[in-house]
């Protein structure tokens, strides 16, 4: 064997020791079990326990993870902090660029509630247990329920727990729930609005009304009422026409065919209220009444102009059992015309001055006789 083939030989058999050495490593590096549960990460600290035995731990960068009485690793440790809710699921927190947003974990890992909240709050209400999550993005709350499901379809300005009552918030409403076994009873609803410039506020205390309202109801009838309002005092068909109506609804402006009539202000709303009135196809039917204090100005029959201010009573209805179905079926008031007050006679002057004037003809007429 020359030399040159001597230095070929010795390459390649270094060239395969390197290469042993390297798969030799590899192999040594990897873990025996990728799964999961794999027990890889370093759990530097035990925290908080459920009843089952599974535990919130903090691994070595003091992130947060969840793992079960065997030490297997169910939630990995990539949390700013965990917490233990209900139905096997966590709260937890990860900080996002300068902020610490919360969500929600199941036992899966996976995320449940998306991670969009400043903070989510556990509160018991009655032996109830609830949750509320303020939005970090529009200072909105969402509740939960115990088993972490949305409460409602919808967003609120505020949600306080006050003793035994739930309040909440939004718009002009402000509504009071109390838990029962059935989920949140609704105890109170108080609603405030303005129609024409002219403010006005709604109250319903009733438990049996309650029972067959919800919050979306309550603001659309108040909703179509304000239209129904602005349609009765100026005769607009654009603004009736954006009432939800059902097929065979009437609705009348105020006092339609009074000719005397030359206009109507409206300057205050009262005696709101809303009923549940009978139906005759078994479908709920409601109805909302008020009074209007309303200034007119009119023509009386001396041709004068005129004004007269009052209150006047109306109704608006509605059909539905939720607020998917709910339409405005009728609105009007209950008079026609004003009660205007009585002319005046001005002939009453100059009749008294011919009467004055036959006296004195008579008078005369004797002194002539004598």
């Amino acid at each position: 064997m020359n030399k040159q083939t001597r230095l070929v030989v010795s390459f390649l058999f270094i060239v395969v020791i390197i290469l042993a050495a390297a798969i030799t490593h590899f192999y040594l590096s990897v873990p025996t079990d990728t799964t999961k549960n794999s027990t890889q990460t370093e759990i530097v600290h035990k925290g908080a326990s459920d009843s089952s035995g599974n535990y919130i731990f903090t691994d070595a960068n003091g992130r947060y993870g969840l793992a079960d009485s065997d030490n297997r690793i169910l939630v990995a440790s990539e949390w700013t902090d965990l917490r233990f809710a209900s139905e096997n699921k966590c709260i937890a927190v990860k900080g996002i660029g300068n902020s610490r947003l919360f969500g929600c974990v199941d036992y899966d890992g996976s995320v449940v509630i998306p991670l969009i909240y400043d903070r989510i709050s556990k509160f018991s209400l009655g032996d109830g247990t609830y949750y509320s999550a303020e939005s970090s993005s529009d200072r909105r709350y969402v509740l939960y329920d115990r088993h972490l499901e949305p409460c409602f379809r919808r967003t609120w300005s505020s949600c306080t727990a006050q003793g035994a009552d739930l309040v909440l918030t939004d718009g002009g409403g402000t509504y009071t729930f109390t838990h029962s076994s059935d989920g949140l009873l609704f105890k109170r609803a108080a609603y405030s609005g303005m129609a024409m410039g002219a403010s006005y506020s709604v109250e319903i205390n009733s438990r049996v009304m309650l029972s067959k309202l919800t919050v979306p109801m309550i603001e659309d009838m108040t909703d179509m009422t304000e239209k129904y309002i602005e349609y009765a005092y100026s005769d607009d068909n654009e603004i009736l026409s954006s009432i939800n109506k059902g097929s065979r609804a009437k609705f009348s402006p105020l006092f339609p065919d009074d000719h005397k009539l030359l206009s109507k202000w409206l300057f205050g709303i009262s005696d709101v209220h809303i009923y549940s009135v009978r139906s005759e196809n078994d479908v709920p039917c409601y109805e909302v009444t008020f009074k209007a204090e309303t200034e007119i100005t009119y023509t009386d029959e001396n041709g004068e102009r005129k004004a007269l201010r009052d209150k006047y009573k109306a109704a608006v209805g509605f059909s539905g059992s939720s607020e998917s179905d709910l339409k405005a079926i009728y609105g009007s008031f209950e008079k026609d015309a004003p009660d205007y007050p009585e002319p005046e006679k001005k002939d009453e002057k100059p009749a008294d001055d011919e009467a004055e004037k036959n006296k004195a003809d008579k008078a005369e007429r004797r002194t002539e006789n004598v």
